[in-house]
């Protein structure tokens, strides 16, 4: 990782320290961010893409490790799969614990996706904390597929954009989706 990767990251760290939103790019397409335990920081991300906070955000964590840290009881199955995935998957647990009550399902679930790219993974591991991960457009619009695609309004709406990866051409995707139900149920929600 190069020099200015790390000034970066560590910039990006101290606003979400200090409550702020970032814009950064992550294992699928750019995020919109923030500390996932600060209620007030969630509750921006959500103006900022104009959603309503009774739709739930995902989280991005550097290892499987951490995932115990923010679920309650983790499915045996959840180890296999985060292992196994060959490409980026969001697993949704029952049971969250130990992040912003508004970031969660209405049912008390949460997304949590483990990073493997290296500027995200790098972020979450200097953060030492979950980060929203949700994508960098107004909802209900067209999720960017690099960072040339995303809004002046959302770029304008953040405290900080990451410099990395901005030069990457188009065509990142969203990640699958598996939700995690009683029982060992298993449904795809996302491909």
């Amino acid at each position: 990782m190069q020099k200015e990767d790390l000034e970066d990251i560590k910039e990006a760290c101290r606003v979400m320290h200090e409550g702020g939103v970032i814009l950064y790019p992550t294992d699928t397409i750019w995020g919109i961010g923030c500390d996932a335990t600060n209620e007030e920081a969630v509750r921006r991300v959500y103006r900022i893409k104009q959603r309503a906070d009774s739709k739930a955000m995902l989280v991005l964590v550097d290892s499987a490790v951490k995932v115990d840290f923010y679920v309650q009881d983790v499915p045996e199955v959840a180890w296999d799969l985060i292992e196994l995935a060959d490409k980026p998957l969001t697993i949704i647990y029952s049971g969250a614990r130990n992040l912003a009550p508004n970031l969660l399902a209405a049912d008390g679930s949460v997304g949590i996706r483990v990073t493997n790219e290296e500027f995200s993974k790098r972020l979450c591991q200097q953060f030492r904390k979950a980060i929203v991960s949700t994508s960098a457009n107004v909802s209900g619009q067209p999720s960017p597929g690099c960072f040339a695609e995303i809004s002046e309004d959302i770029r304008s709406a953040v405290d900080y954009v990451v410099k990395a990866r901005r030069d990457e051409p188009g065509g990142a995707k969203p990640s699958g989706i598996i939700k995690l139900g009683e029982g060992g149920l298993v449904q795809v929600i996302r491909p």
